[in-house]
């Protein structure tokens, strides 16, 4: 038997994540809107009739008038002449019933059949407020039920009004606006077009009838010709205020309100936390310790998970006989699953930091504070949340950015926030700026320190760099503005904090980390074959110089992988790729790192540790110097300062890491924009790394 459909619908932060949370339990995926990236959650329970329910979640929303493309979604499915007979549960945060009012009548005059849950109850009741749901209901004429989906009250009265509307035959209640005389002649001349849809919807039709995708160009062309001299802003604004004019007075004297000290006492929080001194400043205190708590919370489960894989590859090294499938299990398939799964502490911590913050309601304050700022490089305020968190690691930093509902802010805050340099590069950081910066002090500074400063930093400016060209490069033709309630500060539901730590997580492992672990493999095949005879000539070569001498016997095999690195299809397209690299300094080893570390950027370290190995007597030098001693075949240093800056600005700007584009394909939907943004960060880093490397040659 087929489930019934309900659709959570709302305001923004009325609390419809958590009621579908205590709906559905662990019983809720994700998945994008058709046609859209919009991402659309769904999850199913069961009445304790007996009746199977499907839960889907629309995009939160003020009114059927949109600013976003989340919203649209919201429109386009109830103004949708194909959509099925629905039911819709609708969340109204009962502590501002004036704000939610709006929408919920619009969704009704569509003829959807609804009940209205007054959230949040048990903050009212601290807030000395109550509402008089009869009254309501005799109004409405539809269920009203009062819940708090934190605690759980009034669930059980809740799923069984759930019931009731399912089994109810009556039409829903008529239609609560009433058309102007120019709007009726209007939609009349789409009745024939439109039967199926009432009055209302097809008001909704003049209105948006540009951009909804279910219209043909047929039906598009036939409503902009009737839509001649309709002025849609004029309606909405008479539209909205004739509602207003309704229902504000039904609410008032719906609501009985006492006395209540709480409200100074969140009205003094906001008067520090939203200031604009003090506000930045505690919130930069505050990001700094989620921050050190991802370091330092992570450091210990990455280094077990490194191990247990490293253990894992070991194991299957020493069971199974030698040959391409021992390696491809060893080096690509459990290589390529540990670099996904490394990844899961950083993202679980950073998601279940953001999620305590933002059920106490403190996010909603951060985006508020730093909007008016962001806004000038096309960017959020939500943005400031993904930029900071991309100094961890910018893939749970790319997957913050759904918070954002603007389509194009969205999108610009996905391309800019792999500029930030995360901890990935520190490894790349530290073995070059010790390379090119000399250990000295200047005042009560180290200078390295301060290069490492200054790199943060440029990846910080090209991020806002970035911000404001794409500002005025994509044209989604949304408004780039905020429009959000500030909710009530309140003690986090844990369900939720903890719901929806494990819901990114698991959508990061198995949505991005398949393409991940295929890209790992593919990198593995190209670094462990070559063609067959130059492969055999490499281990003759390392054969001989251990049989001259120039080799230590221990030292062979760190010997043999280099050479069959550079005989590799990986190496000869290192050395393929030399005469593009020449002009920045760099020879056919520093391509092939710059090769491997598309897997990773630390792999860089790595990759230099094996190739520099090569022609080592056993020595216990640090790899710095191995690198410091490099030579190229006319006898100049490979790595000289030049070189080694040239290397660092290219780091910074630079897109190597295929995780990155993972998920940036993940949560965009497209290959287009990680393309895009790949072309784009590569092209700028060659020339930023070609300008310092010839600056700094010619001084």
């Amino acid at each position: 038997m087929r489930p019934v459909r309900l659709y959570l619908a709302g305001n923004p932060n009325s609390g419809k994540t958590t009621v579908f949370n205590l709906l559905t339990g662990l019983h809720q995926h994700t998945g994008n809107f058709p046609g859209v990236t919009v991402e659309r959650k769904r999850g199913h329970f069961r009445l304790d009739t007996g009746e199977e329910v499907e839960v889907i979640d629309l995009p939160g929303t003020y009114s059927f008038y949109p600013t976003s493309l989340d919203e649209r979604i919201v429109v386009q499915h109830f103004a949708d002449p194909d959509r099925e007979a629905e039911f819709v549960l609708y969340i109204a945060d009962m502590n501002h019933l004036d704000k939610h009012f709006l929408l919920l009548e619009q969704i009704m005059d569509t003829g959807a059949r609804v009940i209205l849950a007054l959230n949040m109850a048990d903050q009212a009741e601290r807030h000395r407020l109550d509402v008089d749901v009869t009254r309501l209901r005799h109004v409405l004429r539809i269920p009203v039920i009062k819940i708090s989906a934190r605690t759980g009250a009034g669930l059980a009265e809740l799923k069984q009004a759930l019931h009731e509307l399912f089994q109810r035959k009556q039409a829903p209640p008529g239609p609560f606006y009433k058309l102007s005389d120019a709007e009726r002649r209007k939609v009349q001349e789409l009745q024939k077009e439109f039967a199926a849809l009432n009055d209302y919807q097809r008001l909704l039709l003049l209105h948006h009838y540009r951009w909804l995708p279910f219209l043909s160009e047929a039906e598009r062309e036939r409503i902009a010709a009737v839509a001649q001299g309709f002025d849609s802003l004029k309606h909405q604004v008479e539209e909205t205020m004739q509602r207003y004019n309704r229902f504000l007075p039904v609410i008032r004297s719906a609501i009985r309100r006492a006395p209540d000290t709480r409200r100074l006492l969140s009205d003094r929080l906001d008067s520090v936390l939203t200031h604009r001194v003090w506000g930045p400043l505690i919130f930069f205190a505050i990001v700094f310790m989620v921050f050190q708590a991802i370091f330092s919370w992570a450091a210990y489960p990455m280094e077990w998970i490194d191990g247990l894989f490293s253990q894992l590859a070991n194991i299957v090294r020493s069971r199974l006989p030698a040959g391409w499938f021992r390696d491809l299990l060893a080096d690509g398939v459990i290589a390529g699953l540990g670099g996904i799964v490394i990844f899961v502490p950083q993202i679980a911590i950073l998601f279940f930091l953001l999620g305590i913050l933002e059920e106490i309601g403190y996010m909603a304050r951060a985006v508020y504070l730093f909007d008016s700022l962001m806004q000038r490089f096309g960017l959020n305020g939500r943005s400031i949340v993904s930029l900071i968190s991309g100094g961890a690691c910018a893939i749970p930093a790319i997957m913050t950015t759904r918070t954002i509902t603007n389509w194009k802010e969205r999108l610009t805050t996905i391309l800019t926030v792999p500029f930030i340099s995360c901890s990935a590069r520190l490894p790349v950081y530290v073995i070059l700026v010790g390379m090119a910066v000399p250990e000295t002090h200047f005042l009560i500074f180290n200078l390295q320190g301060l290069a490492f400063a200054g790199l943060y930093l440029l990846g910080v400016i090209a991020a806002l760099g970035a911000g404001w060209v794409l500002k005025h490069v994509l044209h989604t033709g949304e408004q780039g503005f905020l429009a959000l309630q500030l909710p009530s500060y309140q003690w986090p539901v844990w369900r939720n904090v903890f719901l929806g730590m494990w819901e990114k997580t698991r959508s990061f492992v198995l949505g991005a980390g398949k393409i991940i672990l295929v890209i790992s493999i593919v990198l593995w095949a190209a670094a462990s074959f070559g063609p067959p005879g130059q492969m055999k000539a490499a281990a003759e070569a390392v054969r001989q110089e251990v049989a001259a001498g120039r080799i230590s016997p221990e030292r062979s095999a760190d010997a043999l992988a280099a050479r069959r690195l550079e005989a590799s299809y990986a190496g000869r397209v290192g050395k393929w790729i030399e005469p593009l690299i020449r002009p920045l300094g760099y020879d056919w080893r520093i391509g092939i790192g710059l090769l491997t570390s598309f897997a990773a950027r630390e792999v860089f370290v790595g990759t230099m540790s094996t190739l520099y190995s090569l022609g080592d007597d056993g020595g216990t030098e640090s790899l710095r110097e191995k690198m410091r001693q490099a030579r190229l075949p006319d006898g100049r240093p490979v790595f000289t300062r030049a070189t080694s800056l040239s290397l660092l600005i290219f780091y910074v700007f630079a897109m190597q890491c295929m995780s990155t584009l993972a998920v940036v394909r993940r949560e965009t939907g497209s290959w287009k924009w990680p393309a895009l943004q790949f072309t784009f960060m590569t092209t700028l880093a060659y020339l930023a790394a070609w300008a310092v490397y010839h600056l700094l040659s010619s001084l």
